[in-house]
């Protein structure tokens, strides 16, 4: 483990040069440059210190983190296809329930349409990708074309129609996850 780039990222995420940690220390500046540098170990009562001016403690500090995972490929995409109503929807993002927003790619091929949404809590947007899509928000209809954006509050009633003679393709993200 990296003691000292671990204070660094503490001392950087409470916003803290070094001088100012070592004022509240009664440290020189130079102490804490050389702890971050892994030129010096400080003993047990200095790192305690350190740590509780730095808002944490020593359990959290050398607990070991699970690395998140930011990058997801394409084989870790979930791809659903649906005959009936002509489309293919790709969850991008594994396990998203989990988090905030659910991102997909639904690719519509000519005549199909998503699934009808009732109305819920949460918002969605849409990025056109290829081809032409009809959004139909409760009684309206909205044509949109290839780099062409939509944003709505989900509380109508709401669903994707390919209405054209191509296939088309949608990054659709709800927020929260809904799909």
């Amino acid at each position: 483990m990296d003691i000292g780039k671990k204070i660094r990222a503490l001392r950087l995420g409470n916003n803290l040069t070094q001088e100012e940690l070592a004022n509240r220390l009664e440290l020189t500046k130079g102490y804490i440059s050389q702890l971050e540098n892994n030129l010096t170990s400080p003993s047990m009562q200095t790192l305690f210190n350190i740590l509780e001016v730095l808002g944490t403690d020593v359990h959290e500090f050398f607990s070991k983190e699970e690395e998140q995972v930011v990058v997801f490929k394409k084989e870790d995409f979930y791809i659903k296809e649906n005959d009936a109503l002509k489309h293919i929807i790709s969850w991008i993002v594994p396990n998203a329930l989990k988090y905030e927003m659910e991102p997909i790619i639904i690719e519509l091929h000519p005549g199909g349409q998503s699934e009808i949404d009732d109305p819920h809590a949460g918002e969605e947007f849409g990025y056109v990708l290829e081809g032409q899509v009809t959004l139909v928000l409760n009684k309206n209809r909205y044509i949109i074309r290839k780099g062409e954006t939509f944003y709505y509050l989900a509380n109508k009633e709401h669903y994707l129609a390919n209405n054209s003679h191509q296939s088309a393709k949608v990054l659709w993200i709800s927020t929260p996850p809904m799909f």
